[in-house]
């Protein structure tokens, strides 16, 4: 899958939790979701691609997900 495609995937999750005021809750949410549902190398895709992009473009929740 193209990390373009990860990343929008990603963001899409982060904004389903928008409208969580917790914020810890709404990471939690975000990583959960990523460590149910995508495999291994989705996540490491993603995080790759995070790290040499500086975490442009992504939700910070997302990011905080993968740390």
């Amino acid at each position: 899958m193209s990390s373009d495609n990860l990343v929008k995937m990603a963001n899409q999750i982060a904004h389903y939790f928008d409208s969580e005021p917790d914020r810890a809750l709404a990471v939690q949410g975000v990583r959960q979701h990523l460590q149910s549902f995508w495999t291994p190398a989705m996540r490491q895709q993603l995080a790759a691609w995070v790290a040499a992009n500086e975490g442009e473009g992504v939700d910070l929740k997302v990011r905080e997900a993968l740390a």
